[in-house]
């Protein structure tokens, strides 16, 4: 029979394991901090360049816009960076590297340009080919705006964050914190006392839990100071949310956990689960024209509903409802991984 005082002993044993180690906690708390300031400093600016258009002959790299022999019409274009060069070989041997994205040459009468078959530098030509085509030849079409707050990068890259802090936190801090207790002989000693692998697994799912939650209300708020996010829903609706995806991860962790002997072997593990789900759970960026194949993938980590259903209840102030089959799929998968890291579960290897 569960025995609620021996998980209560085992969750404050492994917190305080946790705050005495004053350099992991530490840095727990810092690395998140750094990713967040890092981003905001360089996608935080509105009028943030997306196009590099190098310059040639030009005597520095900043291109000074009103002495520069080029078109009005593209100096006058929005979110394009122009990048000076001495000669044509050196700046070509940038656009080759794809460290640019056009390459102009200042004073050219016929308007010479080079470009490579990149994306980037096909949309860089089509937006220099337009600025340059008369008025009387463009095909205006009707212009629309879409209304309401303006949601910036960061807004939309902060839940990424917070739920790949988390991940890497419940699948170390569970899988691989349990495997090294295996492999220094912590379990076997646990194993002659009445604690169950299922208090004891419990405890640590609940330890890990309380830690991630607490450092994601301190980053929340330790950054929210500074770059003021945008909130449209409810701060209880996205507490839940990131609660219940909390225990999917840690959940998730445990399967990890369950008979692993090895830290070399559980970290390639942990690797091998947490960077393909990083990537394809749009904690960077989005995979909406990804292969459909792809976004099939993602859908079985819960760090991809975990994100979703955050950035509705941030960025479109969604409410518990609206996110249900979000909930509902990760304690689903809470529930499944918990059962499989129980069955498992061995305390020797």
């Amino acid at each position: 029979m569960m025995n609620l005082k021996r998980i209560w002993i085992m969750f404050r044993a492994r917190n305080h394991e946790f705050f005495r180690d004053t350099a992991a906690f530490g840095w727990n708390f810092l690395f998140p901090f750094l990713i967040v300031g890092g981003f905001a400093v360089i996608f935080g600016d509105g009028n943030r360049a997306e196009f590099r258009v190098g310059v040639f002959p030009w005597d520095s790299t900043a291109v000074s816009l009103t002495q520069a022999d080029i078109p009005k019409q593209v100096r006058q274009l929005r979110y394009v960076r122009f990048i000076g060069f001495s000669s044509a070989d050196a700046a070509q041997e940038k656009l080759k590297h794809h460290k640019i994205d056009l390459l102009i040459r200042a004073g050219s009468p016929a308007g010479e340009y080079w470009v490579t078959d990149s994306p980037k530098g096909y949309l860089a030509e089509q937006v220099f080919k337009a600025a340059l085509a008369p008025d009387a030849c463009r095909q205006a079409g009707e212009r629309r705006e879409i209304r309401g707050v303006k949601i910036r990068y960061i807004d939309w890259l902060f839940p990424g964050i917070l739920g790949m802090n988390m991940m890497f936190s419940a699948l170390w801090g569970v899988g691989f914190v349990i495997v090294r207790y295996r492999k220094n002989g912590v379990l076997k000693r646990l194993k002659v006392t009445p604690l169950t692998p299922f208090e004891y697994l419990s405890a640590q799912m609940l330890s890990r839990i309380f830690l991630i939650m607490f450092t994601l209300v301190v980053m929340w708020f330790g950054c929210d100071l500074f770059l003021h996010f945008h909130m449209a829903g409810s701060y209880l609706s996205l507490f839940l949310v990131f609660l219940v995806g909390g225990c999917s991860l840690c959940a998730l962790g445990l399967i990890v956990a369950a008979r692993g002997s090895s830290e070399e072997f559980s970290s390639g593990v942990v690797n091998f689960i947490g960077w393909p789900m990083m990537f394809l759970s749009e904690v960077w960026f989005s995979i909406e024209g990804a292969p459909g194949w792809v976004r099939q993938i993602a859908e079985i980590f819960p760090l991809t509903h975990i994100l979703r259903a955050a950035r509705r209840v941030m960025n479109d102030g969604a409410g518990l409802a609206d996110v249900a089959p979000e909930l509902i799929i990760l304690s689903a998968m809470t529930l499944v991984c918990l059962t499989l890291g129980s069955l498992l579960f061995s305390w020797n290897d």
